[in-house]
């Protein structure tokens, strides 16, 4: 039986709503620029990163169903999890109408999820080094390069290098630890800002494919990494 997981919640737990027909597993587009220049032939085409794109679902009802709770259940955004991609969740919004009165009348609807463009493990948890000593390895297990939550631990300032190039310098200042966002380029500490204390290039630490050295000077306790495998 076809569902979907969104934010925990399984779709089979929803009375009478069936998934039909689930989205295609696709590849996100390539955004471009695209210079031509005259006296030259062809063009020259710079790539600008992945787009987000739509995927299409096509739902159903059967038995006893209850319209009241489909509705609820698709008016949500954040993470989900189709049964053709069980091991991978996307970052999803529902932006488009949907017709449920369609869906009442005739038993079917399309349900569009606009996603982000890469994926993201179900089953990894999160990485901890306690008391690491110089350097650690973290894998990459997607097929991408991935920008992951780095969470760190300990005194004073803390310098932290990646594949060899020095990255970041944090300053823990009175913090016990400080998380570093490399995909939204933020720095905080619980709910405090700490965008000041952390100097460096965010652009620059990305996970290869595969095996990275994470390397670090300083007093640090323990080091971890959420999202370091990435698929598109």
């Amino acid at each position: 039986m076809n569902y979907v997981i969104q934010n925990g919640r399984d779709s089979r737990e929803i009375k009478g709503l069936l998934i039909s027909e689930l989205p295609a597993i696709s590849k996100p587009a390539v955004r471009t620029d695209i210079t031509e220049i005259d006296g030259r032939d062809g063009d020259i085409v710079s790539v600008l990163g992945y787009s987000a794109y739509d995927k299409h679902m096509t739902i159903g009802l059967f038995g006893d169903y209850d319209i009241d709770e489909i509705i609820p259940f698709f008016n949500t955004s954040g993470e989900v999890t189709f049964s053709n991609e069980p091991e991978r969740y996307y970052r999803y919004q529902i932006i488009d109408k949907i017709d449920f009165e369609r869906l009442v009348r005739f038993r079917t609807a399309e349900v569009v999820y606009h996603v982000q463009p890469f994926k993201y493990s179900t089953i990894e948890t999160m990485k901890k080094f306690d008391s690491p000593s110089g350097s650690i390895t973290v894998r990459n297990n997607g097929n991408y390069i991935s920008r992951p939550v780095i969470e760190i631990t300990g005194t004073g300032t803390i310098t932290l290098s990646l594949n060899g190039l020095q990255l970041f310098s944090i300053d823990m200042g009175t913090n016990s630890s400080v998380t570093i966002d490399t995909e939204n380029m933020e720095a905080y500490s619980g709910s405090t800002l700490m965008n000041r204390n952390v100097q460096g290039d965010y652009d620059s630490f990305k996970l290869n494919i595969g095996a990275n050295e994470v390397s670090f000077s300083g007093n640090v306790s323990s080091i971890s990494f959420k999202n370091y495998s990435r698929w598109i």
